[in-house]
């Protein structure tokens, strides 16, 4: 069950592998998107080391290094399909929709075993549901209304600390992570990130396109 179907607290009862291809995606293509990235928040990364400690030598999982940890938020398009100063015009809509919002913080944990991944929710969801908005607004007054993609309610915010590769019960991957006990973490959000991301090598890894600071 995907994470977002999931009741708090609830781990989906059979997991599968997530590196299946996406419509549109391939090797080598490139895809812009609005992310929550966690460069030189130990916080997150220490977390997330204790959940990937725990599931150490657990089989069938892509364990994601504190590099390469983030919170995916809004997809904007592929970057074969968007010319560079249409991409900057989006950025810079986002940019001053994004500046009337105060810094705050988020609490990450416990964790859930989710049909493809295994994550951190973000509590409270709210604030990031708002910068959500704001990033889907700047892309449609770019784009169009009609060229927002992803629909606005299939969303709850989080951070994955491993990603799944293969299908079977999610139990082995709840006792794992359950037998640890492991405190949440307090991370302050303080900007939104354009990136240009790929997935050639079975991780989410990017470039930074621009960096959008709140308030």
């Amino acid at each position: 069950m995907s994470l977002v179907d999931l009741a708090p607290g609830q781990h989906a009862d059979e997991v599968r592998n997530h590196w299946w291809w996406r419509p549109g995606w391939r090797v080598g293509r490139r895809f812009y998107a609005f992310h929550i990235t966690f460069e030189n928040q130990r916080q997150v990364c220490d977390t997330a080391t204790a959940y990937r400690t725990a599931l150490a030598g657990m089989p069938s999982l892509t364990l994601i290094p504190d590099r390469w940890l983030h919170l995916t938020m809004q997809g904007v398009g592929f970057a074969d399909e968007l010319a560079l100063d249409v991409v900057q015009d989006i950025a810079d809509e986002a940019r001053s929709l994004l500046a009337t919002v105060s810094a705050f913080q988020v609490e990450f944990g416990p964790i859930v075993v989710a049909d493809e991944a295994i994550v951190m929710p973000a509590e409270p969801a709210e604030r990031i549901h708002e910068l959500r908005h704001l990033t889907r607004q700047a892309i449609g007054r770019v784009l169009g209304s009609d060229e927002v993609s992803e629909d606005p309610d299939r969303f709850r915010p989080h951070v994955s600390v491993a990603y799944l590769t293969a299908g079977g019960p999610a139990r082995p991957y709840i006792e794992a992570t359950s037998r640890t006990e492991i405190q949440p973490t307090h991370v302050a959000i303080r900007q939104v990130d354009l990136i240009e991301m790929h997935r050639d090598h079975q991780m989410y890894e990017w470039r930074t396109v621009a960096v959008l600071p709140l308030r």
